[in-house]
């Protein structure tokens, strides 16, 4: 009889870790910003803009990851693409501030070591995440800003571009629109590129890269550059990048309480993604939302507002992109 019971409990305890088992290889989840993003706003051309930059972003990141390439190159490669299209508030899609000047922040980190990087109010760096990158593995800081963050870019040879390769004609009607109107909101799309990967490895990496909110004023820092604000990364837990309004991401350190809600209560990723996003931030009027991807490859990406640009896919799995609330 108690060798009866102990099979029966065995048979138990293996079917309750079976359904913990690395379901996925490995797998990308990316978004490029959260905020007024309905059908009807964008036209069938526009769509298929967004769509075949997201779709270009996610086959870069996977064709990377399924010939070995780790997580924290993943990221930094994937937003590239999508610094490098003016369609996405980051890089050369970036916003004004006050000042009618393009000021950009970005993060990444590492979950396999913990370590990160990040800079903020950068106006001459192409990519923003590759100099974060460099932060994060050739200073011993996690956080450079400004004219100090530029110098150490050139100290270890980054290349400079001229500030105008970041004018875009749209996002300076932005700035004159909301300068006429003297409000001092967010753009309509809370504009961010974010990427979180799971390699081969088993390793997890997010980044985050952003210009910032439309007339933001002079020496302002959002949440994208803040880790544990708009990125995290723990290999035990999950990577999560966010997007949103940045105050109120700061505020409740967003991103890490959802990987801490997974550490410390046992919740599943979506269950805590959903509750922080649609619970904990919804009830004090907190628009945004985020992109992640746990240990397992499984992938949760709960937004608040009324669209965010997502995607993701994972081995064995084609692209799932997204734009409006499905």
């Amino acid at each position: 009889m108690k060798q009866v019971i102990f099979l029966l409990l065995t048979i138990l305890i293996f079917a309750c870790d079976s359904t913990q088992e690395k379901k996925y290889e490995f797998g990308l989840v990316i978004h490029g910003g959260a905020g007024t993003i309905y059908r009807g706003r964008f036209s069938p051309e526009e769509e298929a803009e967004y769509i075949d930059k997201l779709n270009e972003a996610l086959e870069a990141g996977y064709v990377m990851l399924e010939n070995g390439g780790n997580a924290v190159a993943t990221v930094e490669r994937v937003i590239n693409i999508l610094e490098d299209s003016p369609l996405f508030n980051a890089g050369k899609g970036a916003v004004f501030n006050a000042e009618g000047l393009n000021e950009l922040d970005a993060s990444i980190m590492d979950g396999a070591t913990m370590n990160a990087g990040a800079v903020g109010g950068i106006t001459k760096i192409k990519n923003p995440i590759s100099l974060a990158r460099e932060v994060m593995e050739k200073s011993p800081h996690v956080m450079m800003v400004g004219d100090g963050a530029e110098k150490f870019a050139s100290e270890i040879g980054m290349p400079f571009v001229d500030p105008t390769y970041f004018f875009d004609n749209q996002r300076w009607e932005e700035l004159q629109n909301i300068r006429k109107s003297e409000a001092e909101e967010a753009d309509k799309k809370m504009g961010t590129v974010g990427c979180a990967v799971l390699d081969k490895y088993g390793n997890l990496a997010a980044g985050t890269s952003t210009g910032g909110m439309t007339n933001k004023k002079y020496g302002r820092i959002g949440d994208s550059p803040i880790i544990g604000a708009g990125t995290y990364a723990d290999n035990s837990t999950c990577a999560i990048s966010a997007t949103g309004h940045g105050e109120f991401f700061i505020r409740n350190v967003v991103t890490y309480d959802i990987s801490a809600r997974m550490k410390y209560l046992e919740e599943t990723l979506q269950v805590a993604a959903n509750y922080v996003i649609n619970d904990k931030l919804a009830k004090i009027t907190a628009k945004g939302g985020v992109i992640s991807i746990d240990k397992y490859g499984n992938v949760a990406m709960p937004f608040n507002t009324e669209g965010m640009f997502r995607g993701y896919k994972r081995s064995g799995e084609d692209a799932v992109i997204l734009l409006y609330k499905e």
